[in-house]
């Protein structure tokens, strides 16, 4: 209860900390202050009324009851106050005042035994820890038990020998009963405290997958348009100036061909970008399939390029998702640009098969100049791996003894396999 009162002043002063465990802590602290006050005012009356009814003289029962007054003020003015802002000097100023009391009223009637309910409660929920506890538990019965004996008119060692015995009785089950309900009082504020810890990082948690979240997209929409739409305006540019070529040497048939060219690259690039607007697949995989669509980007990068393009569509593609078909043709588009970019080539093979082990396997072989074993890896192969990891599957680089640069993906078919 020690701790209660702590907290009771605690929670009040922090409450505007905008933290809602502590806030509701604290309204849980004024609640449980309201009802000391209820217990305590009730405890008095009951005292008062019950050193009316022993009808002690007249001189006694004014002064019992002029004490008892005091004590209800005491209370006001510095317990109340002590319970709701946690002040050290209010609570000792009441506790003086109680240690004051307790004897006048016990030496005045033997109901005065009544007010040690109040005052062993009181005791562990001001004190500031258990040993004072139990320093002012012990204090409080050698005064209350002195002024009991003097009101009974203990004479004999018999008498003394009971009275000693009561007052042991009366510390012991004090104590006890003090650091008994202290405990539970600290574990339940722990247990508060824990589940305050526990709900900050659960916000944090939320948080930080929020912003995981954002990068994952962000560096997925990098992927997606390095994939689709910085390819097509690649390929535009290269059209582009080929036409400007051919009209320099009054090629215009050649020109209008590559100008038509310009034009569907230019429509695909529109067609993909609305779709990653609306978070669709890709535009030519939503209407034909994964093999049509490889079939298509393989035409359109010879004609761009004028390069041989060997095309051999032989898996089944049965099981693959639509998620499985999207990371396949994405490699397969970078794939074809780095052989546009780098590869200084003349013919270029596109593969998708099916392994051994179930899974769908696609490969881009070129016969170019190859690539350096130290060569760094640029965002669209770091694209492509992060692409391909995240469906299960294993991208592999390499370039052969005769020069030339293979590709090769593979990608399980179905989730469980991955």
């Amino acid at each position: 209860m020690s701790r209660a009162w702590t907290r009771a002043g605690g929670p009040q002063g922090s409450a505007g900390s905008g933290a809602p465990g502590q806030a509701d802590r604290a309204a849980f602290w004024r609640r449980t202050v309201r009802g000391w006050d209820v217990a305590f005012y009730l405890m008095l009356a009951l005292t008062a009324a019950g050193v009316v009814v022993t009808r002690p003289t007249t001189v006694s029962l004014t002064v019992a009851l002029a004490a008892l007054a005091a004590l209800a003020v005491a209370y006001q003015l510095a317990g109340h106050r002590a319970a709701m802002s946690g002040s050290m000097r209010l609570a000792a100023s009441y506790l003086a005042v109680l240690f004051v009391v307790v004897p006048v009223v016990a030496s005045a009637s033997v109901a005065g035994s009544v007010l040690l309910f109040i005052a062993y409660s009181q005791i562990w929920f001001f004190a500031p820890n258990r040993r004072t506890g139990i320093l002012l538990v012990v204090g409080m019965t050698l005064v209350a038990f002195t002024a009991i004996g003097y009101q009974a008119q203990v004479r004999t060692a018999e008498d003394f020998a009971s009275l000693a015995t009561q007052g042991g009785v009366t510390i012991l089950f004090a104590v006890l009963l003090g650091l008994w309900v202290t405990q539970v009082a600290e574990q339940s504020e722990e247990r508060a405290q824990l589940l305050d810890r526990l709900e900050e990082a659960q916000a944090e948690l939320v948080e930080i997958h929020h912003a995981a979240g954002v990068t994952a997209e962000r560096e997925r929409m990098a992927r997606e348009i390095h994939d689709t739409l910085a390819q097509g305006f690649t390929s535009i540019i290269m059209v582009s100036q080929a036409v400007q070529a051919d009209l320099a040497r009054g090629r215009l048939d050649a020109a209008r061909e590559r100008l038509d060219l310009v034009e569907r690259t230019a429509r695909d690039n529109l067609a993909e970008a609305r779709a990653l607007v609306s978070a669709f697949a890709p535009v030519g995989l939503a209407e034909t399939g994964l093999d049509a669509a490889l079939q298509r980007l393989a035409d359109r990068f010879g004609e761009e390029t004028g390069l041989v393009v060997v095309v051999r569509l032989d898996a089944s593609g049965a099981t693959l998702s639509r998620d499985r078909e999207v990371i396949l043709l994405r490699a397969a588009q970078e794939a074809l640009t780095n052989v546009r970019r780098h590869a200084q080539a003349s013919k270029v093979e596109l593969s998708l098969t099916d392994a051994a082990d179930g899974s769908v396997q696609l490969e881009v072989t070129d016969n170019g100049r190859g690539i350096e074993p130290e060569a760094a890896e640029g965002f669209g192969l770091r694209g492509m791996r992060d692409r391909v990891r995240s469906g299960g599957g294993e991208l592999a680089v390499s370039s052969g003894t005769d020069r030339g640069t293979r590709v090769q993906v593979r990608l399980p078919a179905t989730e469980e396999q991955g």
